[in-house]
């Protein structure tokens, strides 16, 4: 059984109805939830001429393979509205990382893990330190905790009292 950690992300429509659908499709497809963070506000990161953003991280247990997560990891963004197209930074209903998969380091054309933007994100270390914060980053070798404390990202994270 593999253990992964997942952060979703959305700026456009009913953001917090696109994050309880996400999370009910990604127990349909993935497998059960452990543990899910509070509901965090934040700006947009790259592109900040944007709504803000609503982020959580869930914590989930599958029998799928890292490549097979991603398959259904898409399939759920695009069901839940999302339009890619090759700008980055957009709005978008719904945005599904994965930031961890048991402690795998992953390098493919088109899957990295862990996510090679953690250690700079608040958005993704405040809620990851909320339900993980001694997991430790398989290529820095520090806790989630300690990556937090050095990340010079100046972004304002907020929880959202309205959670589901």
């Amino acid at each position: 059984m593999n253990i992964l950690y997942l952060i979703l992300g959305g700026n456009k429509g009913d953001k917090l109805k696109n994050l309880q659908r996400a999370i009910l499709e990604l127990e349909a497809r993935v497998g059960p939830v452990l543990k899910k963070s509070g509901i965090y506000i934040t700006a947009a990161w790259g592109n900040l001429d944007q709504p803000d953003f609503f982020n959580q991280v869930v914590c989930l247990q599958t029998e799928l393979s890292p490549q097979e997560l991603l398959h259904q990891s898409l399939k759920i963004e695009e069901e839940l509205g999302r339009i890619r197209n090759h700008q980055k930074w957009m709005e978008r209903t719904l945005d599904i990382d994965i930031l961890f998969f048991n402690d795998k380091i992953i390098e493919t054309d088109n899957l990295n893990i862990p996510h090679p933007f953690i250690q700079d994100r608040k958005f993704v270390l405040v809620p990851m330190a909320e339900i993980a914060p001694g997991l430790i980053h398989p290529v820095y070798n520090k806790s989630i905790e300690l990556l937090l404390a050095e990340c010079k990202d100046e972004l304002e994270v907020k929880i959202n009292h309205h959670t589901f």
